[in-house]
């Protein structure tokens, strides 16, 4: 049984929350805007509407790609990347937000864009912990950590935490990730902005040690600041969390009531990585009630859920995704060390001409007193 955990997604301009008046200034904006101002008043935007209404949030950061490609803004083309990754993996298509991460921060590391590097390894790291390649997740989560922390971006410093604090949780490192969340919630609250995603993950801590009703506490919590924020797919996940808890504290009727909510909000948001387990768990229920035959159908369709996000063909793609994330570290690392040797090379070329001279000098020294050595055995036998 796994549950929704807040994992951080960060666009490339990040905002915590959304307002008509923040959108409208946008919109107002984006009437004159022209070129680079227009491709990121357009990825502004999907910041903007990725949390209460995600298709038209991927429709503003299409048309900013598109035109980004077009007038060759760079910088643009990497966000609109990485923000239809953000988009991907909300949706579940792990494989395809991964190859829209790995294209941002090509161009990222092209630019040495530091805060868009970090940003989008934070991302990719979120990928590879639903993947549970713990590995790899840990590798480019602590770069993006080191590197928020040297630009001192709270915000990001914030997710940072809240995602390091997730993946040492799924390593069962409890009192660690406890930590993590705990300092995240504390800076969100310092900054006058309460983040949702730490409470809702330490209601998971206590979830998992068997602790519900303090788990639905801060599940509550969470939800709270999700509806005040209109932050419709924090609320999924908080909603979702919800059912699962009264599902496993054994009350199959306030569970239902949360897990048919988040199937419905799962629906209108094309959100299906969390779909798995609502139908799992309304199976369980179902089950518990005596409804033998609705708890067959829904374990069908979790079955057929689950295989669309974590089965063998996203599996094969992700594979092929990281082969193509490995080549562009070890051509980085070559670039690195194909700079630093230039003076060398030089150097060896010097010497290695000089070698070869040599080495050519003795072969025809060589060949010179060959030559002379069998004219002098011709005249001596005729």
């Amino acid at each position: 049984m796994r549950l929704i955990t807040g994992f951080f997604l960060l666009c490339v301009f990040l905002s915590l929350s959304a307002s008509a008046q923040v959108v409208d200034s946008l919109m107002a904006v984006l009437d004159t805007a022209r070129n680079e101002r227009k491709v990121k008043t357009l990825n502004e935007l999907f910041r903007e509407h990725i949390q209460s209404d995600p298709i038209k949030a991927i429709g503003y950061t299409r048309e900013a790609l598109t035109l980004a490609t077009e007038i060759n803004d760079r910088r643009g083309t990497a966000a609109a990347y990485n923000n239809l990754g953000v988009a991907y993996r909300n949706q579940g298509a792990l494989d395809k937000a991964l190859e829209y991460y790995i294209r941002s921060l090509n161009i990222y590391d092209t630019l040495q864009n530091k805060e868009g590097i970090a940003t989008t390894k934070n991302n990719i790291a979120t990928i590879y912990s639903i993947k549970k390649d713990y590995g790899q997740a840990m590798k480019f989560l602590e770069e993006s950590h080191n590197m928020f922390i040297q630009l001192g971006d709270q915000r990001k410093l914030i997710g940072s935490m809240n995602n390091m604090g997730n993946l040492n949780s799924d390593l069962q490192l409890y009192e660690k990730a406890m930590r993590f969340f705990s300092e995240a919630y504390q800076l969100s609250e310092k900054m006058g902005e309460p983040f949702a995603d730490p409470l809702n993950n330490i209601g998971i801590i206590y979830f998992k040690q068997g602790n519900y009703q303090r788990a639905i506490e801060y599940y509550q919590r969470a939800l709270e600041i999700e509806r005040t924020n209109d932050n419709k797919l924090g609320m999924l996940n908080t909603i979702t969390n919800i059912g699962i808890a009264y599902t496993k504290a054994g009350q199959p009727v306030p569970a239902q009531q949360y897990l048919n909510e988040a199937l419905k909000l799962s629906v209108e948001l094309q959100a299906n990585t969390g779909v798995p387990d609502i139908l799992k768990n309304t199976s369980y229920n179902y089950y518990r009630q005596g409804k033998l035959k609705e708890a067959y159908e829904k374990l069908l369709q979790y079955d057929s859920a689950r295989e669309k996000v974590y089965g063998d063909e996203s599996t094969r793609r992700i594979a092929q995704m990281e082969v193509a994330l490995e080549l562009s570290e070890k051509e980085k690392q070559y670039e690195i060390l194909r700079k630093d040797s230039e003076v060398k090379s030089l150097q060896l070329k010097s010497s290695r001409l000089f070698i070869v001279l040599i080495i050519l000098g003795l072969l025809l020294l060589i060949a010179a007193a060959n030559f002379i050595f069998m004219n002098r055995r011709k005249e001596l036998f005729k």
